[in-house]
């Protein structure tokens, strides 16, 4: 198969991130003249358990994180079509054991997709994180719905992964013992 044939870039699996991001921004942008002058630093088991003065790389500290997630994760899934699958190897072909192959092409793609929408939902656990951090009231505590969002959350935001390893998995099995298309 040559580089035509492969998956293009999955580009509106990349659209909920963008949009987190987006709202993110305009959300610091708008709260940011509201905000005291010392505003939390970081959320423990307790409430807020460190402030720090109001600045534009503490305030927006969570945005750029999700910038630089984004990037690293949309690269990832770029990169995901152009590792060559497991059914396009020669038999017998030596490959480094670095690279975790997909399947086919479609799991490539399947893949990459799933890594779009982890990153969104990690995009909605930082802004859950806004929602104490970027408080225009001074406050330690933390809603009692808080944890147990974060962790709904954080936990979904593993299942896209998983869903399509299962699925890469199923595809390998399914490929063993018949003759490679070509």
């Amino acid at each position: 198969m040559d580089d035509t044939d492969r998956p293009g870039f999955p580009w509106p699996w990349l659209l909920p991130s963008l949009a987190v991001l987006l709202g993110l921004t305009a959300w610091g942008i708008g709260v940011y003249p509201e905000l005291p002058e010392r505003v939390p630093q970081h959320v423990g088991p307790d409430g807020v358990d460190a402030w720090t003065d109001k600045s534009v790389g503490a305030v927006f500290l969570p945005v750029f994180l999700y910038a630089g997630v984004t990037v690293v994760m949309t690269a990832v899934c770029a990169a995901a079509p152009r590792i060559r699958p497991a059914d396009e190897l020669d038999p017998g072909e030596r490959t480094s054991g670095l690279v975790n192959r997909p399947a086919t092409r479609v799991s490539a793609l399947r893949t990459g997709r799933a890594v779009l929408l982890t990153n969104a939902l990690i995009g909605l656990l930082i802004a859950l994180s806004c929602t104490v951090m970027w408080r225009t009231e001074p406050a330690s505590h933390v809603p009692g719905w808080f944890p147990v969002v974060l962790l709904a959350v954080g936990s979904a935001s593993v299942v896209p992964v998983l869903v399509a390893a299962v699925r890469d998995r199923r595809d390998r099995r399914g490929r063993r013992g018949h003759p490679r298309r070509g």
